[in-house]
């Protein structure tokens, strides 16, 4: 593990993760989790592989997940996939920020936090 790696964190999510992460990855999936939508609610959980802040909000968010949540998970490496980023502000109307957890129902966004105000916790309660 080289120094970097060890206080950023690699750049995938967690294999011990509850979370049962969808990696997003283009912009055909993103058209798709926005009709899932209006079957049950998704989120999407943007992050920044280089930030270790963004490292810090994800790694909580996974311990504090309940597993019995009923929702679509996912995951955006927004440093990969950056125009899929941008999409989703632009179709949500929501400024971009990371990490960024964004829930939608019935194809709209019923709530979005960035860095410390994501709350697994709030999520659950939402869904």
């Amino acid at each position: 593990m080289s120094l970097f790696s060890g206080l950023f964190g690699s750049n995938t999510t967690s294999e011990s993760s509850k979370v049962p992460w969808i990696p997003l990855f283009s912009m055909e999936q993103l058209a798709e989790l926005t009709k899932q939508s209006f079957v049950k609610p998704v989120f999407i959980f943007k992050h920044s592989t280089r930030c270790g802040i963004s490292r810090t909000v994800l790694k909580q968010f996974e311990n504090e997940y309940d597993s019995n949540t009923h929702v679509d998970a996912y995951y955006l490496d927004l440093l990969e996939y950056r125009p899929i980023s941008n999409a989703i502000s632009t179709q949500f109307s929501i400024e971009h920020q990371s990490p960024q957890l964004i829930v939608l129902k019935n194809g709209l966004v019923v709530h979005y936090s960035s860095h410390s105000d994501i709350d697994a916790l709030v999520l659950k309660k939402l869904v």
